[in-house]
């Protein structure tokens, strides 16, 4: 039995029409067993959505097997209009019912419990009359509904479909599970508030919270960003040897143990990315990046990290240069740039200028033997690309949904259109912050420049 105060939405609809994917977007759960083969769901499965503000349930249910059956039966069991919804809870109860229509007692049990109905068809199919023998018995519970048309393939006949549910149902909406992002899910469950009132304050306040709980994990990312930023623009391996020309002989096992710890520290990002999305099933690689694969080829960093005039702007901004080139950098007056002196030029060599990531420095002990260690990070392009490829992963993830089983493909985004955007005050405040990571310097405003960029 539904709480009557917790709003509750059974899925039902013909089988095949994606509604376990709905449950699964609307539920945030990549868990929910997904399939293109009928008869997926055979039991009703209830699922608990919680919010700050409250929870609402969602009941998967199976699809309608032999309606036509079950509106004879309940024709021949009723007298007027006025006894159908006690005609339909006789049928799920009836012993002869539960053996002969079990999927239709599955699905209709939950709404003759007080649930509302949420009415699920293809709109890349074509209508067909079939389909008004289900929404006639959905219309004899007298619960609210709502349809929603998913367009599995494409949206051909979605227009006929919507002109036929209008018949039936006084909301019809598109849903694509595999798309509905954040404001469409909660803009679902705010037409609903005006379809049951007894809902409407519960429902609103459960949107607001939804709304809230995409903010704050906006913020989170940058905090798990900031965080890789901090430990992979610090991080340095170290190794006691006996003398110096051993010292230069590990620089190779040095550069590897490096790069094999700053992989998996990005690849722990991307993780706890996904893990921060409820994405918790969703396989991922870093094998998976379309461009560049090696995130240490610097050949290729400019499709991830910032252009080289853009370096110049950083290596201007953070200090590097001189004032006065500042205005005429950030406002991109590439004409300029041979005029401005050779002092802007060498101090931008450093930004893109060398191919090395990182190098090795050779320590004597007080005790005597030598240190060989390789790190940390001194190419000042390096927290731009770290910054673009999980800006980039970050857009997929935020906006996957849970229908949504497919492998993640990453390519290159436009990240330096993103700096670019930026007011000259904010692209100063990143550029800094970048260059106080690669000095070993806290950087305190980090976490602020970082988070402008997903505006």
């Amino acid at each position: 039995m539904n709480n009557p105060a917790t709003p509750t939405f059974a899925v039902v609809g013909h089988p095949n029409k994606g509604k376990s994917s709905i449950v699964a977007t609307l539920a945030h759960n990549d868990s929910i067993q997904i399939s293109p083969r009928s008869r997926t769901t055979l039991t009703a499965e209830r699922y608990e959505i919680k919010t700050a503000n409250g929870q609402f349930h969602l009941i998967d249910t199976p699809g309608f097997q032999r309606p036509s059956k079950v509106l004879q039966w309940l024709t021949e069991h009723s007298q007027s209009a006025s006894d159908r919804a006690q005609t339909i809870k006789a049928f799920v109860l009836d012993a002869d019912c539960r053996r002969d229509f079990p999927d239709e007692v599955e699905l209709l049990l939950p709404i003759v419990n007080g649930a509302a109905i949420l009415y699920v068809v293809d709109g890349s199919r074509p209508y067909s009359s079939q389909y008004e023998t289900e929404m006639e018995i959905l219309r004899w519970t007298g619960e609210p509904s709502m349809a929603l048309i998913n367009p599995i393939k494409n949206t051909e006949y979605v227009t006929e479909w919507e002109q036929a549910l209008h018949q039936y149902f006084k909301s019809v909406t598109v849903f694509n599970p595999m798309l509905a992002d954040y404001q469409k899910q909660t803009e679902l469950l705010s037409v609903f508030a005006h379809l049951k009132l007894a809902w409407k304050d519960a429902l609103l306040a459960i949107s607001s919270a939804l709304m809230a709980t995409e903010q704050q994990r906006r913020y989170d990312s940058i905090t798990i960003l900031t965080r890789l930023l901090e430990d992979v623009c610090s991080y340095r391996v170290e190794q006691k040897v006996l003398t110096e020309s051993q010292a230069q002989y590990l620089e190779p096992t040095l550069q590897q143990k490096f790069y094999q710890w700053i992989l998996q520290r990005e690849a722990r990002a991307y993780q706890e990315l996904l893990a921060l999305y409820t994405h918790l099933n969703t396989e991922f690689s870093i094998a998976d990046l379309d461009l560049p694969s090696d995130l240490f080829d610097c050949d290729q960093w400019f499709a991830w990290g910032l252009s080289k005039k853009q370096l110049l702007v950083a290596a201007t901004v953070a200090g590097a240069v001189g004032g006065a080139a500042l205005d005429f950098a950030v406002a991109g007056h590439s004409f300029m740039l041979g005029a401005l002196g050779g002092g802007i030029i060498g101090a931008s060599s450093a930004y893109f200028g060398s191919e090395k990531i990182a190098s090795t420095r050779v320590k004597g002990l007080p005790l005597g033997g030598f240190s060989a260690i390789y790190g940390p990070v001194s190419n000042k392009n390096f927290p731009y690309v770290i910054i673009g490829r999980f800006l980039y992963c970050f857009r997929y993830i935020s906006r996957l949904t849970h229908a949504d089983r497919r492998a993640l493909t990453i390519a290159a985004t436009d990240f330096q259109q993103a700096v670019e955007q930026l007011e000259k005050s904010q692209q100063k405040e990143l550029h800094i912050a970048c260059a106080q990571l690669i000095k070993q310097k806290p950087a305190p405003n980090l976490h602020d420049a970082l988070i402008r960029l997903l505006d």
